[in-house]
């Protein structure tokens, strides 16, 4: 990994960022920058610290495993963004600062249960789908309000926001109603009690779409780390 190239993709990322935020009159202060190092090395990623960098996204446990045990000397927040099976709750309660992508009761039950052994809690965003493609993981938005109350009932998991994986099109429109959907549930959720200040959403492509519907963390792969083979 060139670490000169990769300064220059962070600084790059972090001005358009900001750019994106004052074009729709926001504060770049609002919105924060997950870097996702899925793929690449330990390498790319001690590159990265150097830069200051602590958090980083992964869509695959055995990928935080990996580099968690070759970085062990960092002090690094691991944060799930992919889909996750229940299996993988022991190794995610043990090394994970965050999991993104909870969207079943029986995956909440799962991480709670390993929490508990493990004597941590968890921070937590509920994905939900908002995206056409049936590939697309996450909870159908018309069940996010009951599936909110339900998660009252594990102390180990902290909800702070929802997350979504938008539409992948050309359409702009398209692509930026995913993004209005989730901020609207969320604002219907917080009228009904629920705490939920964070928005996670938005990637390389599509991420000053984001921050004009509210987006307080967008997830940057490529445009920091480079094209992955």
């Amino acid at each position: 990994m060139d670490a000169t190239q990769l300064a220059a993709n962070w600084t790059t990322v972090r001005r358009r960022v900001d750019e994106a935020c004052r074009a729709v009159g926001r504060d770049p202060a609002e919105v924060s920058v997950l870097p996702v190092s899925k793929t690449f090395g330990p390498d790319a990623v001690r590159v990265a610290v150097a830069l200051g960098l602590r958090r980083f996204g992964e869509n695959k446990v055995q990928e935080i495993r990996d580099k968690a045990a070759a970085l062990a000397d960092d002090s690094i927040e691991w944060v799930v963004i992919g889909h996750l099976q229940t299996n993988k709750a022991r190794d995610v309660a043990r090394l994970a600062s965050e999991v993104q992508s909870l969207d079943r009761l029986e995956l909440a039950e799962a991480l709670h249960h390993r929490l508990q052994i493990e004597g941590r809690t968890l921070d937590v965003l509920v994905q939900v789908k908002t995206a056409r493609e049936e590939t697309k993981y996450g909870l159908p938005g018309a069940e996010l309000a009951a599936f909110l109350e339900r998660l009252r009932a594990f102390p180990t998991l902290h909800v702070r926001g929802l997350m979504t994986l938008a539409t992948l099109s050309e359409d702009a429109g398209e692509v930026r109603s995913c993004f209005r959907q989730l901020r609207e549930l969320r604002n219907r959720c917080a009228a009904a009690g629920h705490d939920l200040p964070r928005l996670s959403m938005g990637m390389s492509a599509d991420f000053p779409l984001a921050i004009a519907e509210g987006a307080t963390e967008v997830r940057i792969g490529t445009a920091i780390f480079g094209s992955r083979s």
